[in-house]
């Protein structure tokens, strides 16, 4: 996938200048769309992706070292903002109800918190990914998991709920080393 962006028009945008900031999400807008297109599986979601995609960009513009990475860095994000509709994912994971674990994650920007679930999946072991993704992302019921897996109704449950816990240890856990 190109990418096209001027280099001044991102010196620009980066330095701060609200105009060249706005051209920039203008011109970028086509190309994460169709990338957004290209890597997610439901199509009701690529319209949130490229919303998504443009607010980390207006946000983290300033972390972008040099304007031949931004496509790359771009790509890495639309791709995980396809992997994980974060929101779905935490609304499912049945033990973050502790007000203690919702108060902390509330308080996490949202794309830092989608960038730590896709890493807290990534570091699951594959059937256990595959499960979770499954049921949190393509909303597949227990009986559907389990016929797709070639397992029973139970073992699904028993997986699904040992791989939610292993990703609210990898959160819970990186939650702490992050604190002072």
């Amino acid at each position: 996938m190109s990418w096209r962006i001027g280099e001044q028009a991102f010196a620009s945008a980066q330095a701060g200048d609200p105009a060249a900031l706005a051209q920039l999400l203008t011109q970028l807008r086509p190309d994460i769309r169709r990338y957004a297109m290209y890597q997610c599986k439901r199509s009701s979601a690529v319209d949130d992706v490229v919303q998504e995609a443009l607010i980390i960009l207006y946000r983290r513009i300033g972390t972008v070292r040099a304007a031949a990475s931004l496509g790359g860095w771009l790509a890495r994000i639309v791709t995980r903002l396809c992997m994980l509709p974060a929101l779905r994912f935490i609304q499912g994971v049945d033990d973050l109800r502790g007000i203690e674990d919702s108060a902390r994650f509330a308080k996490m920007p949202v794309d830092e918190l989608r960038v730590d679930l896709v890493r807290a999946l990534e570091s699951l072991p594959a059937a256990h990914r595959e499960i979770v993704l499954l049921r949190d992302v393509q909303e597949m019921t227990i009986r559907d998991l389990a016929a797709h897996l070639g397992i029973t109704p139970e073992a699904a449950k028993s997986r699904l709920h040992r791989a939610r816990a292993m990703v609210r240890e990898y959160l819970l856990a990186d939650d702490v080393v992050a604190q002072p």
